[in-house]
């Protein structure tokens, strides 16, 4: 692809592949992340974690930790100060659920040293504050800690039988269980019947960027610089944990080091670190080591999922069943919600659904790329392949024979649906005609070659969005908006959104993003930044730029005079009339005239009744090439073809490098993510990345991404779907799918490894 030197013409900046606007500073090492503010007297904060699974703390000696030169404070369950208003909520709400500035919660029970329970092994349990992080971390290795132990329930196989069903609506919306037509009619009417279990291990988010916090305290007010995609969402926590007031808190978050759903919500080294601060009087610092990354922050939860389809010989599906049960922490009921997919991806009259949540003695799970989604598919989708299997049908066929028109669990019309053409897209580019459908038929040399698909799909969504577009003088543009970039793009997409709506080039545009002081934004997460985000920004734009065409129409002095606002165009920082360019001034001269003030543009947007009539969702189809070693079982995958329709594509630059990163995130969850515990004492074993393996460079196959062109005139006001999490949706099932068709083995149990395909 190539980047224009010059910006497009009116309307085509948005939709071109422009750089990165913040690409100069992260290249220059000028991008500031949480961890890199530099502060006076400042003090490094570690935390000391328990060292069993389930018990309660007797005693804590910090004795010898408190003796070496520089630690300036050690906080144990004994000494920290109480929060009054967390203890009440926790006694009339059994957990610290706390909104996250946009009307969803957290779903965390913090351990804020408020108790001598321990729930996890690595549990913060105290706090050690030195003058330097080395110190710091000396000191907390020597705190001693003296446990009463209690069994822990750390096997997620031994503990099943002990599952209940989920006691809430998932994400406050959608019912735990569905039970649609009639199951057992529809088993009954099938020719072909399949049931198959699929399992999923836990997964730990291991971004480049560690947790971090910076805390520092004037008077009653307090500033966090914190790795967050929620800076409103940390906001509301520590006010309602401290008992302040909420614009007594000011929380920044610039640059995101990568984040995937594991900073959305505030874990509780970022209150420990408030609460430090406040307690010694100067700045904290607390940033997570490798290792602290599994346990106190969560991860992608166990989940054993049961799927039963029912066939006609023509592949017409008559019954579908998808039973999830997902872990969750012995603190929380943080669910896993496997099966909501399940419920729109296909057109089936008897269907049933339910998930259930299984308690262990391990962290709260959490939020991880495409959360439910990701699994769910992988034993939708692996379920379908096998059905294909069993008729003796093209997976496609299969897939198109039950082709969903409507949404099939509410009847509600898709706002847009091109998922044939992403299945006759890829198909095309991947050549998966030319497949012997036969396990074991294809090789190359001693290399078994398998040809796998699945669907890919998420959900699109919006939440209420604010953001101020400001045009100066000098015709600089500013866009405030407390959104976030994790790295995605969110800056220069949100850049050009503003430069195509004012007409102004993509270099007098700064976007102004993480910080409280900003409008308010929702988390950035779940795929739904640019429809947010970017329809507040684009409002506000157009806003600011129908204020200043008002302005030059009413201008007796200005050559557009009593034009028509219509008729206005706006191009390269200059107003003209439409057919008449010798009409024409420029922004700095029309605002010279009227005192030099800035113009403002507000825009608000949030959901509407579009949300009440049409059912909304990006879809893509996956194709996966593996080669699998005849004799070693070894599987790499050679290539990826994906197509997609996900609405309007802002920038093809940037969003063809989410979705090679979503690929990416995809083959690490099927061929190597795994967190191993210790089912004696829930010490995570591989807690390192050294251990915990990810994909590298070598590991990456060719990946061909392709995008179907799609309108969306209903899904938000600039027809984007998101793209964040939709590429690590159905990666997963196509190479499990291609793996069974290379080696004739069936691994329905994540990751396939070696092992599991020689024991097969």
């Amino acid at each position: 692809m190539t980047t224009p030197d010059v910006d497009p013409p009116l309307g085509g900046i948005v939709g071109t592949s422009i750089n990165r606007v913040d690409g100069p500073l992260k290249v220059a090492g000028r991008a500031p992340y949480s961890a890199e503010f530099p502060l006076d007297n400042l003090l490094y904060g570690v935390m000391v974690q328990s060292t069993i699974a389930r018990g309660a703390i007797i005693d804590t000696d910090t004795s010898a930790a408190s003796r070496i030169p520089g630690v300036v404070r050690v906080l144990t369950t004994e000494n920290a100060p109480k929060l009054a208003s967390l203890q009440k909520y926790q006694r009339e709400h059994g957990a610290a659920v706390y909104g996250t500035g946009a009307g969803r919660p957290t779903g965390r029970t913090l351990s804020l040293l408020q108790d001598d329970r321990v729930h996890y092994n690595g549990q913060p349990i105290a706090l050690v504050l030195a003058t330097t992080f080395e110190v710091a971390t000396q000191a907390a290795a020597l705190v001693r800690v003296t446990y009463r132990e209690e069994p822990p329930a750390v096997d997620f196989g031994a503990a099943l039988t002990s599952a209940y069903p989920y006691p809430a609506k998932i994400f406050g919306r959608e019912p735990a269980a569905t039970n649609r037509g009639d199951i057992e009619a529809g088993l009954a009417a099938a020719d072909v019947r399949i049931d198959r279990e699929y399992t999923t291990p836990l997964e730990t988010h291991n971004p480049m960027e560690m947790h971090a916090t910076i805390a520092a305290w004037e008077g009653d007010h307090v500033t966090l610089w914190d790795s967050t995609q929620n800076v409103y969402g940390v906001r509301g926590v520590i006010a309602k944990s401290l008992s302040i007031p909420d614009d007594h808190v000011r929380v920044i978050s610039y640059f995101i080091g990568g984040a995937f759903g594991g900073k959305g919500s505030p874990w509780s080294h970022v209150v420990l670190a408030t609460i430090a601060a406040r307690e010694v009087g100067r700045p904290v610092k607390i940033v997570l080591t490798r290792r602290q990354m599994f346990g106190p922050v969560g991860g992608r939860p166990h989940t054993v999922q049961q799927v039963t389809l029912g066939a006609k010989r023509d592949g017409t599906l008559t019954a579908l069943r998808h039973d999830v049960i997902a872990s969750t922490s012995a603190m929380d009921e943080w669910l896993e919600s496997c099966a909501l997919v399940t419920r729109m991806l296909y057109e089936c009259p008897n269907q049933v659904t339910s998930h259930k949540i299984l308690r262990l003695n391990l962290g709260t799970p959490t939020y991880m790329r495409a959360p439910g989604e990701a699994t769910g598919l992988f034993a939708l989708e692996s379920a379908l392949d096998e059905l294909a299997y069993e008729l003796k049908m093209d997976p496609i066929a299969l897939r198109l024979k039950n082709y969903a028109e409507s949404d099939p669990e509410t009847g509600k019309p898709w706002s847009s649906k091109s998922l044939r053409e992403c299945y006759a897209h890829g198909a095309k580019h991947f050549g998966w005609w030319q497949r012997n459908p036969e396990p074991r038929s294809m090789r190359d040399g001693d290399q078994l070659v398998g040809w796998g698909m699945a669907t890919a799909t998420y959900p699109a969504r919006r939440m209420p969005a604010s953001a101020v577009a400001c045009i100066y003088p000098d015709a600089h543009v500013v866009i405030k908006a407390a959104s976030h970039d994790l790295g995605t793009g969110t800056y220069t997409v949100l850049t050009q959104l503003a430069a195509d709506a004012i007409g102004v080039p993509v270099k007098a545009i700064e976007v102004q993003l993480g910080d409280t002081d900003l409008p308010q934004n929702p988390l950035s997460a779940g795929s739904m930044t640019v429809g947010s985000t970017g329809s507040a920004v684009h409002l506000a734009a157009m806003a600011a730029r129908d204020k200043l065409v008002q302005l030059a129409v009413t201008d007796p002095e200005s050559p557009l005079h009593g034009a028509r606002n219509k008729d206005v165009l706006i191009r390269n920082g200059c107003l003209t009339i439409i057919g008449h360019p010798e009409l024409n001034e420029s922004i700095q001269e029309l605002l010279a005239r009227h005192g030099g003030d800035p113009i403002e543009g507000k825009g608000d947007a949030r959901p509407g009744d579009e949300t009440q009539e049409y059912a909304m969702h990006s879809f893509g189809a996956v194709f996966a090439d593996v080669r699998v070693d005849r004799d070693l079982g070894t599987v790499r995958v050679s290539r990826i073809v994906g197509a997609y329709a996900v609405g309007r594509v802002l920038n093809p630059k940037t969003a063809r490098s989410q979705m090679l990163g979503g690929i990416t995130f995809g083959l690490g969850m099927a061929l190597m993510e795994h967190t191993l515990t210790d089912h004696r004492n829930g010490r995570y074993l591989n807690a390192d990345l050294g251990e915990y393996h990810i994909p590298v460079h070598a590991d990456i196959p060719s990946i061909a991404v392709h995008f179907v062109d799609e309108r969306d005139a209903h899904v938000n006001p600039i027809g984007a779907k998101g793209l964040g999490e939709i590429p690590m949706t159905g990666v997963a099932p196509a190479i499990a799918n291609a793996v069974y068709h290379a080696t004739g083995v069936r691994v329905r149990d994540l990751p396939i490894t070696l092992d599991k395909l020689l024991q097969g």
